[in-house]
């Protein structure tokens, strides 16, 4: 299977690069794109943070599992293809511009799955990554705590190990997915004399483990898209701890590079919210309503960031095919997505004006009042995965390389 995107060719110019696909990546692609318009489901469901929701994406899993487009960059063994990073992209971009449901277990997959390949064991991901790529599992990500968001290494929850258990007491909050989900992956402090990054580890907790309390957590539009976990001498087998007792800070860094980067949000997401806000402009167009000159500049201008980062990553993507790292560049990665984001379903709702403060079921709410839900969605962006001011300071130090003080 081709495993090239960027090739270089020489010339007077020096090294130009092809952005042309191959002849297997556009096949993938068509693939993929007919198997969605054949396979997509054709009512609407309810919200997948709702408790019937959240059903009907599970089972929405499975179905892609069964015909393995759940997930395709994984080894076969898995349930997955083994398709290269380009065609996994292309999967993606052709996912979200078909209109498909959303993915319910995207912090198994995309977050927990890829630390599991890296930190786990060979019964760990026998054990996990199946019923995880099937939604059979689905995970809920329990690391924020109340006095502890972006300053993860000032955690307090303690886990203290008694025999073939880990005995946890203490408390999570914000976990998305966390209302209705399987398991929960979380970073605890298995040393309670230690301080900072020493001295944490990182379980997968089930949900039903005795001791644990959880209590839904609801966004603005009312759905309960996060949960409060409660410890309380809660016990969690030793063999769900991954990698070794006290490394949880670097096995928890290699899941928020995954965050940060490429796997959580690829362009797929932005491209289709691209070209949606570019046909409700047009739409307004034939309609001949006035639309002032600077929100027709902000359309442009989000489409054309949502073009730039999808070159961006696919060029990484190529680079990171042939051996270079993700390194501090998931940080400013982070940063253009989660603000392109914002200004995207921002600039939706101007155009809108007092119509994109309906929502369903209002009968007047144009898409559903999926301009607002997705607002409300993106503020969350630029907060999570490490608040964007921290992220600036990371590219500060590490790839502008200025001081820290």
């Amino acid at each position: 299977m081709p495993q090239r995107l960027n090739r270089t060719r020489g010339n007077e110019l020096g090294n130009l690069m092809d952005l042309n696909f191959t002849v297997a990546e556009k096949s993938f692609r068509d693939e993929i794109r007919t198997w969605l318009e054949e396979n997509k489901p054709k009512d609407k469901w309810l919200p997948m943070d709702t408790e019937i929701g959240f059903e009907q994406h599970r089972g929405w899993e499975r179905q892609l599992f069964d015909s393995k487009w759940s997930v395709p960059n994984w080894p076969n063994e898995y349930g997955g293809r083994e398709c290269s990073l380009i065609e996994w992209l292309l999967f993606e971009e052709e996912y979200y511009l078909s209109g498909a449901p959303g993915r319910v277990n995207t912090n198994g997959i995309t977050l927990l799955g890829p630390t599991l390949f890296e930190w786990g064991t060979q019964e760990q991901k026998d054990r996990f990554l199946p019923p995880m790529a099937s939604g059979e599992d689905i995970w809920a990500q329990g690391w924020s705590e109340p006095n502890t968001g972006s300053d993860l290494a000032s955690l307090a929850t303690t886990a203290i190990r008694d025999g073939e258990n880990y005995v946890l007491n203490g408390q999570k909050t914000w976990c998305s997915r966390g209302a209705w989900a399987d398991w929960i992956f979380c970073i605890v402090r298995t040393d309670p004399a230690s301080e900072r990054h020493a001295g944490l580890s990182y379980l997968l907790v089930p949900a039903d483990a005795p001791g644990l309390t959880r209590r839904p957590v609801s966004r603005l539009d009312g759905e309960p898209a996060f949960a409060e976990l409660f410890f309380d001498d809660c016990l969690v087998k030793t063999e769900n701890r991954l990698g070794d007792e006290g490394a949880g800070w670097n096995v928890a860094m290699a899941t928020a590079s995954s965050e940060r980067g490429l796997n959580l949000r690829a362009p797929g997401r932005f491209l289709a919210a691209a070209n949606q806000l570019v046909e409700l402009y047009r739409g307004f167009l034939a309609e001949e309503r006035a639309i002032p000159t600077e929100l027709r500049d902000q359309v442009v201008d989000g489409y054309v960031a949502a073009q730039a980062y999808r070159w961006q990553v696919f060029s990484k993507a190529s680079a990171l095919m042939h051996g270079a790292s993700m390194g501090a560049e998931a940080s400013y990665m982070k940063i253009f997505w989660s603000e392109l984001d914002v200004d995207l379903h921002a600039t939706a709702l101007r155009l809108l004006a007092e119509q994109g403060e309906l929502v369903s079921p209002a009968p007047d709410a144009v898409s559903g009042g999926s301009w607002m839900s997705g607002y409300l969605f993106a503020l969350a962006g630029p907060i999570y995965a490490g608040t964007n001011e921290i992220q600036r300071n990371i590219v500060a130090e590490r790839v502008l390389g200025l001081p820290r003080k």
